[in-house]
């Protein structure tokens, strides 16, 4: 059935009548980055206030594949459960040549872990979780039909101008967080600019809404017959809806393609069948760019804000995702004055790094999925010509590379050798078994000492946790070691690690993770 947008009841603000008090933090935008940070900050024991110049959830599927980490971080914020319950669960992906099988994936062939490798559940189902989260939490209020119009900055404030139904209104702000989206009227009104590549080419994108018995995968089609000399993509989601994505050209006129009597031919040749109802539909092109740095004094970018890549891969939504758990306890240090603001040229650091690797790789993705003419095609049609018969050479097929943790270049942290590469420094902690519950639950969004085969030293600043050792745990954290200590960073990125390590190595390293060395 169609999902049903209702909208969000509208309150008038209490700056409409007398001015506010400062607030800590003031986040534009009420997507799933924006709601998600102002939750993240709430376990921080951050109050924050999301404005949103609408009042409904985002019409029609949008980001719809919520990679493992994402979904880790939803439990975080108590909507990951329900989220993976709702969504489709899937990890393999094939991709074809015309009608040929040319390599598969297998995104999580390991057991052991709490979350699924990837869920695929339409943007407008985790608003609407997020938003309910956020309602019925006492440190968010959320705001709608508030329209930023205007921002100015000082030395220890923001100021926004806010346009609502009954009049206008201003607000400070300790920090303010830009979760607009790839538009960013927050980043036009400061004169900011995204750096990178834009795309020419042009993808008709629908969702559709049909019984079929398509095993719950990723499929991938280069030149398929149903749709020759391009490309397609087919994603089933929750509620016998179905995104598929067909590529135009270049060249193509929007909005004739965009027409019904256009496009029904075209997604009937491509399910061989006329029974399907369209829900909803857009032509898009993409782009592969970011800002030259994320945090501007007291505004901080987030998401698409900041950075934007082509859909292919899932990396939007799941790195706007990951820059929060890696904003949201910093910011919360730097508020209660238990580190200085340069914790947040960190931030800036890490996430940069991480759009980086993100755009690289789907740009790469973009390049063999719409070549160029010239050498670009003719690397692209060789590889997929070899893959139908070397094994060797089908892992050159990019359809996408999907969303996975980056691991951070962290510098001086202390790391044993022989540990595992999965729990390496700069490496989100796997998550493992333990008893009846999850070792990523234990950890929390907190500073951890996790001892693996051993009791951890306690410290101050830290929660101490003795992992339960098993299959799952040893493969991950230990290796041919006898016992491990790990320090867990509340972003469940690991920090430091050792084979043996006394209170003060521990201690010394959370210093410098909170920059108070």
């Amino acid at each position: 059935m169609p999902y049903d947008y209702r909208p969000f009841a509208y309150v008038a603000a209490p700056g409409l009548s007398a001015p506010e008090p400062r607030h800590k933090v003031v986040i534009v935008g009420a997507g799933p980055i924006g709601l998600a940070m102002a939750l993240e900050l709430a376990n921080h024991g951050i109050p924050s206030t999301v404005l949103d110049d609408n009042n409904v959830v985002s019409v029609g599927s949008r980001a719809i594949c919520w990679s493992k980490r994402s979904l880790e971080i939803m439990d975080r914020l108590g909507v990951g459960e329900r989220a993976r319950d709702k969504g489709v669960t899937w990890k393999i992906g094939r991709t074809f040549h015309r009608d040929a099988e040319v390599f598969n994936f297998d995104l999580l062939p390991e057991d052991g872990h709490k979350m699924p490798a990837f869920v695929n559940l339409q943007q407008y189902y985790v608003e609407e979780y997020l938003v309910e989260a956020a309602q019925a939490n006492p440190l968010v209020d959320v705001r709608f039909l508030n329209k930023v119009t205007g921002l100015r900055q000082a030395d220890d404030h923001a100021m926004v101008e806010i346009e609502t139904p009954d009049g206008t209104y201003g607000l400070e702000a300790e920090y303010l967080i830009a979760c607009d989206g790839a538009k960013s009227p927050l980043r036009g009104m400061m004169g900011l600019e995204f750096e990178g590549e834009l795309f020419e080419e042009k993808f008709l994108i629908c969702d559709l809404s049909f019984k079929a018995d398509f095993p719950t995968e990723r499929r991938f089609w280069f030149e398929p017959t149903f749709h020759a000399g391009q490309t397609a993509l087919l994603h089933k989601q929750a509620d016998d809806t179905f995104r598929i994505d067909l590529q135009l050209g270049w060249d193509a006129d929007v909005e004739e393609e965009k027409k019904p009597e256009n496009v029904r031919p075209r997604i009937a040749q491509f399910l061989g069948h006329d029974d399907f109802e369209i829900e909803w539909l857009s032509i898009y092109t993409f782009q592969c760019r970011r800002m030259e740095r994320f945090v501007h004094d007291r505004v901080i970018f987030v998401g698409d804000s900041a950075h934007i890549v082509s859909p292919f891969g899932a990396r939007g939504g799941n790195g706007g995702l990951q820059d929060v758990d890696a904003l949201g306890w910093r910011l919360a240090a730097v508020l209660d004055g238990r580190a200085p603001a340069a914790l947040l040229r960190d931030y800036d650091a890490e996430r940069i790094h991480a759009a980086d690797e993100n755009i690289l790789n789907s740009t790469r993705a973009t390049r063999f999925m719409t070549p160029d003419d010239g050498v670009e095609r003719l690397f692209r049609d060789q590889v997929l010509a070899l893959a139908a018969k070397a094994p060797f050479a089908r892992g050159w097929v990019n359809s996408g590379r999907l969303s996975v943790p980056c691991v951070y270049p962290l510098e001086d942290a202390a790391d044993a050798a022989g540990l595992p590469a999965a729990s390496r420094p700069g490496a989100v902690a796997p998550d493992a078994p333990q008893g009846n519950g999850w070792l990523m639950t234990a950890l929390g969004g907190r500073m951890v000492v996790l001892g693996v085969g051993c009791t951890p030293p306690e410290v101050d600043g830290a929660a101490c946790v003795t992992a339960e050792v098993n299959d799952h745990v040893r493969a991950r954290y230990l290796g041919d070691a006898a016992q491990a200590v790990y320090l867990i960073r509340p972003d469940q990125v690991v920090a430091a690690r050792w084979t043996d390590a006394d209170a003060g190595a521990v201690s010394a390293a959370i210093a410098r993770v909170w920059r108070t060395a």
